[in-house]
């Protein structure tokens, strides 16, 4: 498209492992980061489908006033040289803090980053969000926007995609007819094998899953795809995902007409606005909070206003005329 926006290809410096990604900038200063994490066995172009236009959350990005950064994961893209192995999630938490500061020490980020990750990218995501709540770096986190992640399994850990394979493929995709003809042409390009330590912690998460959870203090929202079928969705399995979060607020939807890989199907750009609407809620949230005071203690709370008595009688009184 002619008013497509430019895609760079960079690389970030992430405490020494040099990490590269996809970055596309509005003309202007951004309203805030859009940080784009793959799942297992892709990369950072899972987010910038170019099989049919308006499909690549890149480019919606930027039209709405967000600088978008799609990265390659540690152990995938220019990081597998010096991490043959990848790392568990804790590791890659630590790295994508370093390649954001890194970022941000040469970039605009606006209001702050808002990460938008997918499956093995959502653990990512959280670990990075429950990180920065224990060990602030001054890298303010919006929210998180996570699809195809959950808590409870609905496979038998033997399934998942490990460096050896992608496991049961035909989960990842669902239905043919959720992708355009070309999803799976474009697609092979996409494709990197899961490095080993992420392989081998990945039937791990339902017991990784609540520690982290119980530290994330930024809303967070989940999607399951219509055709989901690594992870379990249903009312119990939605609970027991939610009941770690119990320290900020949790939004659950479902995408119709997608499998797990959302991002590269016909629902790509439904889910992407869907996700940018949510990281709208979250400036909405914040630019309408009520201030704050830093009490003797050291903890913030809200301020109340106090009523005026005249304003409140005369208001009374209009109301009862």
């Amino acid at each position: 498209m002619a008013d497509a926006p430019e895609v760079q290809k960079v690389t970030l410096d992430a405490a020494g492992v040099p990490m590269s990604a996809l970055l596309a900038e509005p003309d202007g200063p951004p309203r805030a980061v859009v940080v784009a994490i793959h799942g297992g066995g892709m990369s950072a172009g899972y987010f910038d489908s170019r099989a049919r236009p308006g499909l690549s959350l890149l480019e919606l990005g930027v039209k709405l006033g967000y600088s978008v950064l799609a990265v390659d994961r540690p152990g995938y893209g220019a990081s597998a040289s010096h991490l043959p192995e990848g790392q568990t999630v804790d590791q890659q938490a630590a790295t994508l803090h370093a390649a954001l500061a890194d970022f941000a020490g040469t970039h605009d980020t606006g209001a702050g980053f808002f990460p938008v990750a997918h499956s093995n990218g959502g653990k990512l995501a959280l670990a990075a969000a429950a990180k920065a709540a224990v060990e602030p770096v001054g890298m303010p986190l919006v929210g998180l926007d996570i699809s195809g992640l959950g808590s409870t399994l609905a496979v038998d850990a033997r399934q998942l995609p490990g460096p050896d394979g992608h496991g049961d493929w035909r989960r990842h995709w669902g239905p043919l007819r959720f992708y355009p003809p070309d999803a799976f042409r474009l697609g092979r390009a996409l494709v990197s094998p899961v490095p080993g330590l992420e392989a081998s912690e990945g039937p791990l998460w339902p017991r990784l899953y609540p520690g982290i959870a119980a530290l994330v203090t930024v809303p967070v929202r989940f999607t399951f795809a219509e055709q989901e079928q690594w992870w379990r969705f249903d009312e119990e399995a939605v609970a027991m995902l939610k009941a770690p979060l119990s320290g900020t607020k949790v939004t659950v939807d479902h995408q119709p007409d997608a499998g797990h890989n959302i991002s590269l199907g016909w629902a790509a750009r439904t889910y992407h606005l869907r996700a940018m609407g949510f990281l709208e809620e979250c400036l909405l949230t914040r630019d309408a909070a009520p201030p704050r005071a830093i009490p003797a203690g050291g903890h913030p709370r809200a301020v109340t206003a106090k009523p005026d008595p005249v304003r409140s009688s005369a208001h009374l009184s209009d109301s009862h005329a």
